[in-house]
C-alpha cells in the first residue's frame, strides 16, 4: 500500500509542474488577454465573431468609466479617455471658433470648389465670402473654400492602445 501511495505521490509531482504550464496558458481566456488580442487585429477588432462580444464588453465598461481591462505577460499602454464628437468628409477640415453663439464647430473645404457665379461679383456687399474667379481646366470659375456642417460620431469617445510599443489602435466607444 505505502509503494502505490508513493507512486501516486510522484505522479502527482511530476504532474505539478505542466498544471502550472497549462495555467498560465489558460490565461491567455482572460478578458483582457481577449480584447488585446482582438485590438491587435489590423482590420479591426470585431472582424471575427470570437471577438465581438469581448469588445462590446470592453466598450461597455469604458462608456460607465472603468478602466482598462489588464492582461498578465502581454506589454501594452493605453492613453487617457478622450472626446472627439465631430469629423468631417474626405477634402475637408474640421475647424474651430468662437461666434454668436458661442464655441462653434465646422468642415472646410481644402481646396476651392466651384461656387454660384453670383458669389464672385466683388461690388456685392451682401456677400461677405472668399469668392474669386480662377482659372481650372482652361475654364474661369467662381471658385471659394465652402463651409458645411460636421459630421457627428456615434461613438464620440475613445482611448488610443499601443500593443507591445508597435501596433497602435484607436478604440471608439
Amino acid at each position: 500500500m505505502n509503494k502505490s501511495l508513493a507512486r501516486a505521490f510522484v505522479a502527482a509531482a511530476s504532474l505539478a509542474p505542466f498544471c502550472l504550464v497549462f495555467e498560465s496558458k489558460a490565461r491567455a481566456a482572460e478578458w483582457g488577454c481577449q480584447v488585446i488580442l482582438c485590438l491587435s487585429n489590423p482590420s479591426g477588432p470585431t472582424q471575427y465573431a470570437e471577438c465581438r462580444a469581448p469588445i462590446h464588453r470592453l466598450w461597455r465598461a469604458l462608456a460607465r468609466g472603468r478602466s482598462f481591462p489588464t492582461c498578465s505577460g502581454v506589454g501594452f499602454q493605453t492613453s487617457r479617455p478622450r472626446y472627439d464628437p465631430y469629423y468631417c468628409n474626405d477634402g475637408y477640415r474640421l475647424t474651430t471658433r468662437y461666434g454668436d453663439h458661442g464655441l462653434e464647430t465646422s468642415c472646410i473645404s481644402t481646396t476651392p470648389q466651384t461656387v454660384s457665379n453670383a458669389e464672385c461679383y466683388s461690388n456685392d456687399d451682401r456677400m461677405n465670402s472668399s469668392a474669386a474667379w480662377r482659372r481650372r481646366d482652361g475654364r474661369t470659375q467662381c471658385q471659394r473654400y465652402v463651409t458645411t456642417r460636421p459630421n457627428i460620431r456615434p461613438q464620440p469617445h475613445y482611448i488610443d492602445v499601443i500593443i507591445d510599443g508597435v501596433g497602435k489602435q484607436r478604440v471608439w466607444y
